[in-house]
Formats: structure tokens, C-alpha cells, sequence
């Protein structure tokens, strides 16, 4: 499974109500790969309120189970 993030430096960004955060992992805002359009305006948006350097990044995830020790 693929999905869509916004990373600056360390951190990724939390997107809510209009507003962005850089957050750890567990907070941010992760987008389905057709929302690519909307994740690029929220780029411009990120970068023209203070994270120059925020990019869009694809997390690329793998489902199994946790097996037992």
C-alpha cells in the first residue's frame, strides 16, 4: 500500500483545519495516492507559511502478522 505524506527535514507535517504542524510520524497526515492534486496544494501552502523545504513523499507500507515469540 502506498500513501501520501509531507516531510520537512525530521519531521512530517499535521494538516488540520487549514492549519500545519510539523509532528512526529503518529500525527501526520497521510493522503491516498489520488489525492495527489490536493497534497500538492497543501505543499505550496506548507511552504509559503514557514517549512521552505517540505516535500511530498510517498510511505510505502506492508501489511503482515505480528507472529508470536
Amino acid at each position: 500500500m502506498e500513501l501520501l505524506i509531507i516531510k520537512t527535514d525530521d519531521d512530517y507535517i499535521r494538516v488540520k483545519d487549514g492549519l500545519y504542524e510539523a509532528v512526529g510520524l503518529d500525527k501526520a497526515r497521510v493522503f491516498p495516492m489520488e489525492k495527489l492534486d490536493r497534497v500538492k496544494t497543501h505543499l505550496a501552502e506548507v511552504r509559503a507559511g514557514g517549512f521552505p523545504r517540505a516535500a511530498i513523499y510517498r510511505l510505502c507500507l506492508t501489511e503482515k502478522p505480528l507472529e508470536d515469540s
